[in-house]
């Protein structure tokens, strides 16, 4: 059995802290993952930059596996729904401050590391 990944932990803790600190955290989206859900225009480029500030967003769930909200684009209000896979970071918009998220892939195979030694 694997562990669970530390990213939505890390997540939820940098939004914390940006938001304790007046900053306004942004998380960068890879819209190429496949259950990204976001306005049209939105969704068809290959990565966007999101604004998940409590005061941009209204019904907030950092989850452990995805991240959910609603949000105004163009001043209509839309669903955004963004798996823990497809978010390649999260900073403050006013510093800079946050992280890279590694995710491993999992269509690359295993490498065995046993060998037989003679």
């Amino acid at each position: 059995m694997s562990s669970p990944s530390p990213n939505p932990y890390l997540l939820r803790a940098y939004w914390e802290w940006m938001e304790d600190a007046g900053h306004t955290p942004h998380i960068l989206v890879n819209c190429t993952h496949n259950s990204v859900q976001l306005p049209k225009p939105y969704s068809e480029q290959d990565k966007v930059l999101l604004n998940i500030a409590s005061s941009a967003t209204s019904a907030l769930i950092l989850g452990n596996e995805h991240v959910k909200f609603k949000a105004r684009f163009d001043g209509k209000s839309h669903d955004v729904y963004v798996p823990i896979e497809a978010i390649e970071s999260i900073y403050a918009i006013e510093n800079g401050i946050g992280m890279m998220f590694n995710h491993p892939d999992k269509t690359k195979k295993k490498e065995d590391h046993l060998r037989i030694v003679d």
